[in-house]
């Protein structure tokens, strides 16, 4: 070619490939963000230039670097629980009119949050004879805070952790399990869950370890079983992990025998040619969550098995988290391997118990059977976590969550079930920022309404957001305005 100036004329690929600029120079500024090396100009922002999204950096200074959120399916009683009513028994056997408190129940201002997804999935709470506490409890803990006898191991940690009695939701079926990780109802369709918006705002705590991943049985497959990540883009989506060190992870396993050097090749050859239609489509976020994805997995076959061995762990430990019953093993098993995960750098776990389209808490009948053994699965392996996580030095910066969808109601369904209540229930919190051994809110005097500090799902976000340094108002995506109710408030009295 002369020498002489020319106009030259060229290619979008071929400018992205020769200033070399394409996913490269994305992923060398993700890892020196991940590193610590880049700092935004206003450590305060979290938004990138010209608004590109975060930095990995939070807003303030975090009390959390981490969460655990433990999710109860099928609802958990509330009475049976951590809001015991020894008032149940007194009227058990009367309607609510027979009772004093028809009109405060049924002419309550909270009576209209109700928004159906199945119509007419709503008990005539008017009609039902009240059916009395089915458990003795006890008086716990400096708060004094009652918790019944079906969780005689976290009776002994309720100094550690903040109950919060006065919870509601606006889905009265299932679907409030992703209501309660999106905070939108699933009639307004599928919305970025707590774990996604985490992942999104906040750097990695380990580069050969997804930051979002979920285990135990799946929720609903609507909005992507609880992992989806909406409108932030697939690489914010969460993962699913089985605890199972030779067959972690859905399609991750080599359908052949690979040796490792070939293995390496192969991954290679494969980043090489997703990085060359990088350069041809440098806007499409499935490509580029698909390359993030062929390299996290390439990684995480060598380190995700070896978490979830328990071999190393000593005998005590094991017990702890009651590997040595054959009711607890599996529990166990999972929030031993979450606690290896969460010290392993994982940011956002959550855990799901209990089996089935609605879960093992749905207490429509058998109630008393179905809860007292759900209670005996997780009872020991929670409080086990609890403790270890302590004794580790990791409770301090973690947030550990206790949740369930809804809680039941105070009328008898059938024979002996208790139905579905979205109008009041309990959760409880613990660790980073959280105050230990405290009692939070209430319902009304026959458990039917949140009454006292009422709280929406997404005041639990907000708690989250707070602990962990993160604004989610700064958390800005063009195009995207979210509701004021999608933020919520943070819980300020449960916090230190």
């Amino acid at each position: 070619m002369s020498h002489d100036c020319k106009t030259h004329s060229f290619s979008r690929r071929g400018f992205l490939s020769d200033v070399g600029m394409g996913f490269t120079g994305m992923a060398l500024a993700s890892m020196l963000h991940g590193d610590g090396v880049a700092k935004p100009l206003d450590a305060g922002a979290n938004v990138g230039i010209h608004g590109g999204g975060p930095l990995g950096q939070p807003h303030f200074a975090p009390k959390a670097k981490r969460v655990i959120w433990l999710m109860m399916r099928g609802g958990v009683s509330h009475f049976e629980s951590f809001d015991p009513k020894p008032v149940l028994s007194r009227y058990a056997g009367k309607t609510i009119s027979e009772t004093p408190y028809e009109e405060h129940v049924t002419n309550s201002p909270f009576a209209n949050n109700l928004r159906e997804q199945i119509a007419n999935n709503v008990i005539k709470t008017n009609q039902a004879k009240i059916w009395p506490m089915q458990v003795g409890y006890e008086h716990c803990g400096r708060s004094g805070v009652g918790i019944t006898d079906w969780f005689p191991h976290l009776k002994r940690c309720a100094d550690e952790i903040a109950v919060i009695r006065s919870m509601w939701t606006t889905d009265n079926n299932h679907g409030a399990q992703v209501q309660l990780l999106s905070g939108r109802h699933l009639l307004d369709g599928c919305f970025p869950t707590i774990g996604a918006w985490i992942h999104y705002g906040l750097g990695t705590l380990n580069d050969n370890l997804p930051q979002f991943i979920s285990i135990g049985p799946p929720i609903s497959r609507q909005c992507f079983e609880g992992l989806g990540s909406g409108y932030l883009g697939p690489e914010h989506a969460g993962v699913r992990l089985r605890v199972d060190p030779d067959d972690p992870l859905a399609y991750a396993k080599p359908e052949l025998d690979v040796g490792p050097d070939e293995q390496e090749i192969r991954a290679a050859l494969l980043g090489k040619l997703n990085r060359l239609t990088a350069v041809e489509y440098p806007n499409d976020p499935a490509l580029r969550a698909r390359i993030q994805s062929y390299e996290l997995a390439f990684r995480m076959q060598r380190v995700v098995p070896g978490l979830l061995r328990f071999d190393s762990e000593s005998e005590p430990t094991r017990r702890l988290y009651g590997l040595d019953e054959d009711i607890t093993r599996p529990f166990g098993q999972q929030l031993l391997a979450t606690r290896r995960l969460a010290e392993q750098g994982v940011r956002f776990i959550q855990v799901f118990h209990g089996e089935g389209g609605s879960g093992e808490w749905d207490g429509h009948s058998k109630f008393v059977e179905t809860h007292k053994k759900a209670a005996a699965k997780v009872d020991r392996p929670i409080a086990g976590l609890i403790k270890d996580l302590k004794q580790r030095g990791l409770l301090e910066e973690t947030i550990l969550l206790w949740t369930t969808e809804f809680g039941r109601t105070p009328g008898v369904q059938g024979a002996d079930g208790r139905d579905h209540h979205n109008y009041g229930f309990s959760i409880w919190m613990a660790g980073g920022g959280v105050k230990p051994g405290v009692v939070h809110g209430a319902t009304d005097e026959i458990g039917f309404h949140a009454v006292e500090d009422r709280h929406y799902v997404t005041d639990i976000h907000a708690t989250v957001f707070q602990l962990l340094g993160l604004d989610p108002r700064r958390l800005e995506i063009p195009g995207r305005k979210r509701l004021a109710i999608d933020y919520g408030n943070p819980i300020t009295d449960i916090m230190v």
